[in-house]
């Protein structure tokens, strides 16, 4: 299941392992297309292996200024702490396997 974040405890919850953190919003359409993926891999992908993080923009705009994001959905990649990839837009659960698989080798 994925987890909710807030600006204030991002950090905490970002900092360990891989994770993907969906930046999103409750009027976004393209956001609501992502969500039933986003909660697909969370189901096949163990917490070692993937932590899954959604942070609303409306609600937490500091974290989404720090990271300058520009457009939602927008979807961050860190690894222990460092972001290693972001994409925009909606992507496919293939899309988004293939890219954790690329960032977990």
């Amino acid at each position: 299941m994925t987890k909710v974040v807030t600006d204030a405890n991002f950090e905490a919850e970002t900092k360990d392992g891989l994770v993907l953190v969906d930046f999103w919003a409750t009027w976004c359409g393209p956001c609501l297309m992502q969500a039933p993926i986003l909660e697909q891999l969370s189901e096949e992908f163990s917490e070692d292996e993937l932590t899954i993080v959604k942070i609303d923009v409306d609600e937490n705009p500091a974290t989404a200024q720090n990271f300058g994001i520009m457009s939602i959905p927008t979807l961050l990649f860190k690894k222990d702490g460092e972001v290693v990839k972001q994409v925009a837009g909606v992507h496919t659960k293939d899309q988004l396997k293939a890219i954790i698989a690329e960032l977990n080798a």
